[in-house]
């Protein structure tokens, strides 16, 4: 077995068997992608059936020179998974990476938003030019209903149930939840389409694409990344941040003020409870008020 069809046959593996997105199956692609390059450069002739956990360190250990912690994690990781793939397959007997630990690292806190940062972001929309309000409600879906950048590029007319109070969210692998949208949210949001997308010339297959850029398409997930960029240096905002960086503050908020753990995690759409948890950390001021109303022995 050669590695470009390995390559090609993991990609289906995690597309049909895990239901993972292609944005997903990229990143654990590229792990694979940048092992090949080592071996090409360095004429190690070796197949995925064959390939030892030496060369395995040694390729690491030259990744290792040049990124940092978290990402040679990550590497190790996505190289894991495509091994374990090998195994479950019958292609090996063996996993080479099983011996080869991770470098321990600390869990990385997200960066969040203070609410004054957001209405200033929020302000900040030039609402004078053609796609004004479509970045206000852009801001205000990231920030108000706690959505990934995907799942904001790919949310669509049929999704929004106003009258109820929800909208329809497709996550990663595809999984459907439904997510409430206050009415400031739903405010800009239909200001946006009776204004602005009403008058768009849509490109066939994108009518019902909520959020379009100016040819009428879906928008791209680096468009996204650029207009909170240009906002936030418009603002002279001191952080780097990102749109998940509005999710992130999502969360936070919701906590701090008394949210429910389980709560939150149904609405971002975490598999694991664990994952939300992370946000726990980030302020932990709001605990003792749980106490003081919640404890027995006050």
């Amino acid at each position: 077995m050669k590695w470009n069809s390995a390559l090609t046959d993991y990609k289906h593996y995690l597309k049909l068997e895990r239901g993972l997105s292609e944005n997903s199956i990229e990143s654990y692609s590229l792990d694979v992608v940048k092992l090949i390059r080592f071996l090409d450069d360095n004429n190690i002739n070796t197949t995925p059936l064959i390939i030892d956990s030496n060369t395995l360190k040694e390729f690491i250990y030259q990744v290792a020179k040049v990124v940092n912690e978290r990402s040679q994690a990550r590497l190790i990781s996505g190289l894991k998974s495509f091994f374990n793939y090998l195994l479950f397959e019958d292609y090996r007997a063996d996993n080479p990476l099983e011996l080869i630990e991770s470098p321990r690292i600390g869990r990385k806190l997200p960066d969040t938003l203070a609410i004054e940062d957001i209405d200033k972001l929020s302000n900040a929309v030039d609402l004078s030019k053609p796609e004004g309000e479509r970045n206000r409600a852009i801001i205000e879906t990231l920030y108000g209903c706690g959505l990934r950048v995907s799942e904001l590029t790919t949310l669509k007319l049929s999704d929004l149930f106003f009258e109820e109070g929800f909208i329809k969210v497709t996550g990663k692998g595809n999984k459907e939840r439904f997510v409430p949208i206050g009415p400031l949210t739903q405010k800009y949001i239909t200001i946006y389409r009776k204004e602005v997308r009403i008058h768009m010339n849509i490109q066939p297959s994108f009518e019902d694409t909520l959020f379009l850029n100016r040819r009428g398409k879906q928008l791209t997930r680096a468009m996204i990344f650029t207009i909170v960029k240009r906002l936030a240096e418009k603002v002279s905002l001191n952080k780097n941040i990102s749109p998940h960086t509005f999710r992130h503050s999502f969360a936070t908020h919701l906590l701090e003020n008394g949210a429910d753990l389980s709560a939150i995690q149904l609405m971002l759409g975490h598999e694991s409870i664990t994952t939300t948890e992370i946000y726990m950390h980030v302020d932990r001021s709001h605990l003792a008020k749980v106490i003081e109303q919640f404890h027995p022995r006050k």
